[in-house]
């Protein structure tokens, strides 16, 4: 199992000061998120990257459907080979009350999950550095070998992780989380609404068993919880991780 810690809130100097003092304390990564308006995920965990030689950077999360997926592909591959390959990519619909209607956003659902099925298409097939052509709802994409010049693709292989917010037991939504490298899960109740309250163990275990039995990829695979724990309670914070750890999460 391994450990990250989420920053509430903070400038990119904040940012800095509080992976560097992460590391030092054996955390395993650091993580912000992605504001529709604020202070930049990706310029607060460059100047975390520049103070730190180990912990993992990314963002929890990263709603995909308001970004522009090459400039996305960009700031993650500068990061990647910046930190020597310690990025992690979380995606995922976002939460519209922070900002999307203020700055005219999509809010549509089954928009926002088209933008990101096809954003993480480009910006996945951009990381390669090989010419491509993406033709979809909402972006037309045309790289040739006379038009493109790529720069360094990330340093991490075969690419930068993604963990994806998975509602179980929406198979659409679990189909998307399968294409990927790690699972942020919600889940929906009775009414198709997702839930509030947090996963349950037997709830991991049983999206554990169906991505082993349906992720064709034999890459690494993350189950990532988040919540919280006691600083000053060492017992008590790993009784509360140890019913996750046993039911699949590693994170």
């Amino acid at each position: 199992m391994k450990y990250g810690f989420v920053l509430p809130r903070g400038d990119a100097r904040t940012a800095a000061d509080f992976a560097s003092q992460a590391e030092k304390s054996g955390w395993d990564g650091f993580f912000v998120w992605e504001p529709v308006w604020g202070i930049d995920a990706w310029v607060a965990l460059t100047a975390a990257a520049m103070l730190t030689e180990r912990i993992r950077l990314g963002t929890l999360l990263t709603p995909v459907s308001r970004m522009r997926p090459w400039k996305l592909a960009s700031e993650t591959a500068t990061l990647d080979n910046l930190s020597n390959g310690r990025v992690i990519l979380s995606v995922g619909l976002g939460a519209i009350d922070t900002g999307f209607k203020d700055f005219n956003e999509i809010v549509d659902r089954k928009t926002r999950a088209e933008l990101l099925d096809e954003g993480l298409h480009i910006l996945t097939n951009l990381w390669t550095g090989d010419p491509f052509s993406h033709a979809g709802n909402h972006y037309q994409v045309e790289i040739t070998e006379k038009t493109f010049s790529p720069p360094p693709p990330p340093a991490q292989k075969p690419r930068i992780p993604i963990w994806v917010v998975g509602a179980w037991p929406s198979m659409k939504s679990m189909q998307r989380v399968l294409r990927y490298d790690g699972l942020l899960p919600n889940i929906m109740d009775d009414k198709g609404k997702v839930r509030m309250s947090q996963a349950t163990p037997s709830e991991i275990l049983e999206m554990k068993k169906f991505i082993e039995a349906n992720r064709e990829q034999e890459t690494p695979f993350d189950i990532v919880i988040e919540g919280q724990t006691p600083g000053d309670d060492p017992h008590k914070a790993a009784s509360i991780v140890h019913p996750y750890k046993e039911a699949g999460a590693t994170w």
